[in-house]
């Protein structure tokens, strides 16, 4: 078993990883949001979701969250008048990709915050570990 405070080092930084991979996942989002098909019938670029799953660490009994899957919304694209483009259908629609800003901005918003609170128990679980190690010179 791990010590208290290692372990939760180790899950903090499973959780930064985590949200790594989201803010990676809603910057590939956000760059697409207007990115069409190449020609008439070809679909735009599709929402990317990510989803978590938590775990235990079989080695040190530390408590993980790791990324489960990286999948993609199903919710159907946005159509758009736009006749002269080259994606355009028989009556000049386009489809558009199924990537909301608000929603990104929201989700990036809170997978930082999410970020920043984990960094925030690593710095106090190095500050402990540091703590600990002083005392114990002491003796």
């Amino acid at each position: 078993m791990l010590d208290p405070i290692q372990a939760s080092l180790r899950t903090a930084v499973s959780g930064m990883d985590a949200q790594s991979v989201r803010l990676r996942i809603i910057t590939e989002n956000i760059a697409n949001a207007e990115s069409t098909g190449d020609a008439t019938g070809l679909d735009p670029y599709q929402r990317k979701t990510v989803t978590f799953a938590s775990e235990v660490d079989r080695l040190t009994g530390a408590q993980l969250v790791r990324v489960r899957n990286i999948g993609v919304d199903e919710s159907p694209f946005k159509m758009e008048l736009d006749p002269g483009n080259p994606a355009a259908d028989e009556r000049g629609f386009v489809k558009r990709p199924n990537v909301d800003m608000l929603v990104e901005m929201a989700d990036m918003r809170e997978a930082n915050r999410s970020y920043e609170a984990n960094l925030q128990v690593a710095r106090q679980a190095g500050e402990l570990m540091n703590m600990s190690v002083n005392l114990l010179k002491d003796v």
